[in-house]
């Protein structure tokens, strides 16, 4: 008997070759598992790649991230502008040191900060007085002290306005740090991501452009963050102490030989990947157009090479996204809200009292935006399938 089973559409897949098993292979058959030259070597391929100075590989893109927060100096009370769209990992960082988030909405075209407003945040929490406490969250942020930082999204993989971004920045004498962990490969007017900011941090689940399993890795052209985040990655741990001498209070957030052995050979593919992604997204968009109710994302100019980390669409408003997402889902075609605005995750409504409608753009992109099925080893076939789904649905919800 035949089985007439569709077989089905993963949300998403890493693309794994023989190369890179083998890669990983070599590694296991060595006693050198950690802190060995697969991490030096993959340090030298992304740093090359980025155009930096300086990369540090670390276990994951919110380690990077959070070694980005001690190296900006950001203590207790301190303030960081940012943006509620994004994975809860770029706002937990600044929790984590127990730093108070400045959100500021963001662009409805691209989810990247709205630059109009971060400009204004900066200029108002230098101020201080009333002019600061329009941007403070109402509960949790009774004892601010400096503000230390901006820290801007890639969102999607399409990067941050940069220029307009180091302007505020470099006026108010703060660090930019860069969450390019969905970015990796794109570029901003004809530059590449990582490295437009003081720090950058790039990701590699396995989702990504490219893998490692887990890890992350920081890009940096400050010798002086470069030296302290590498300490502090090893605990704490700075050139020329010994084994059980640490200068810093530092954390476990090395990367190891296998995750580096992978990344070093899917480096080598970086431009497949990054075609094959977009050959995906070029199929999704072609589809998609032709369906009333659905727009598919939109790059704008400054975008001069967009990286396609997952492919968000946005229903209309007149639709009831989150009907057709279980329907997708009844059908066998796997979908996922993105992003889940940040400011409105319980432990943020407990610690710092938001409420819906304080960010009405993230707020809005949050309830419309669906993630499909997205990755470099998805078929035209099964691009199709999905389309088709999402036209029914849609008919079906009306």
């Amino acid at each position: 008997m035949t089985n007439t089973t569709p077989i089905p559409i993963p949300m998403s897949s890493p693309d794994i070759t023989d190369a890179e098993r083998q890669a990983v292979l070599e590694v296991l058959n060595t006693p050198n598992l950690a802190m060995g030259p697969r991490i030096d070597e993959f340090e030298e391929v992304i740093a090359a790649y980025a155009g930096a100075k300086h990369a540090i590989a670390v276990n994951s893109g919110t380690a990077g991230l959070h070694l980005c927060v001690r190296a900006a100096d950001v203590r207790e009370n301190d303030l960081v502008v940012t943006t509620p769209f994004s994975f809860v990992a770029s706002t937990n960082v600044l929790l984590f040191e127990k730093a108070i988030p400045v959100f500021v909405d963001i662009d409805p075209l691209t989810g990247n900060i709205d630059t109009f407003k971060a400009a204004e945040a900066v200029k108002e929490v230098q101020q201080g007085g009333s002019a600061l406490r329009r941007w403070l969250p109402r509960k949790g942020a009774e004892h601010p002290a400096s503000l230390k930082a901006l820290l801007a999204v890639d969102v999607f993989g399409q990067p941050a306005d940069y220029d307009s971004l180091r302007r505020i920045t470099n006026s108010a004498g703060i660090k930019l740090i860069e969450d390019s962990c969905e970015s990796l490969g794109a570029e901003y007017k004809d530059r590449r991501t990582g490295v437009l900011g003081d720090m950058g941090v790039f990701a590699f689940y396995p989702n990504k452009q490219i893998t490692t399993g887990e890890g992350g890795i920081i890009v940096t052209n400050d010798d002086q963050a470069d030296h302290y985040m590498r300490a502090l990655r090893s605990q704490g741990r700075a050139p020329g102490d010994t084994w059980l001498q640490h200068t810093y209070l530092g954390y476990n957030y090395r990367m190891d030989e296998m995750s580096a052995a992978l990344g070093i050979a899917q480096m080598k593919r970086i431009e497949e990947l990054l075609a094959k992604r977009q050959q995906v997204a070029d199929w999704y968009e072609e589809r998609l157009s032709e369906i009333n109710g659905v727009e598919s994302p939109v790059l704008i100019k400054e975008t001069t090479r967009p990286s396609w980390f997952v492919y968000v669409v946005r229903f209309d408003a007149s639709l009831n996204r989150d009907k057709i997402a279980e329907d997708l889902k009844a059908r066998g075609v796997p979908v996922r809200p993105y992003f889940l605005p940040i400011h409105l995750q319980p432990y943020m409504v407990e610690q710092f009292g938001f409420r819906p409608g304080d960010f009405p753009v993230t707020e809005d992109l949050g309830r419309r935006g669906l993630a499909l099925p997205f990755s470099s080893v998805m078929t035209e076939h099964q691009v199709d399938i999905v389309c088709q789904t999402i036209r029914e649905c849609i008919h079906h919800s009306m």
